[in-house]
């Protein structure tokens, strides 16, 4: 199912637009970098993939409990019977009949 997921979310996700703050995240690291020996670069390297990572694998299970949510709803609300507006029509005219009588 996580395959299914991840192709659902690879198809309707779409990342919004943090152009400004990615800049200033990739000067700030930039700046850090420039301070710090070659040891010290690679963590540095390796903290900056591991938290993209973290981010994608973040996102991938926002979408998956949202997904969820909505299908336990859709479950629920299926099982008290599909909102139809014919329905809910009839039963206001039947009530406003019965009224009137």
């Amino acid at each position: 199912m996580n395959d299914y997921m991840r192709a659902l979310h690879q198809r309707f996700y779409r990342e919004p637009d943090f152009s400004e703050l990615e800049e200033d995240i990739e000067n700030t690291r930039q700046e850090v970098r420039d301070c710090l020996d070659k040891l010290q670069r690679r963590r540095l390297m390796h903290l900056v993939d591991t938290q993209n990572l973290l981010r994608e694998e973040t996102s991938l299970a926002s979408f998956t409990a949202g997904f969820k949510l909505a299908w336990g709803l859709s479950k629920e609300l299926e099982a008290d019977g599909l909102y139809s507006f014919d329905e809910e029509e009839t039963e206001r005219l039947c009530h406003r009949i019965e009224q009137e009588d």
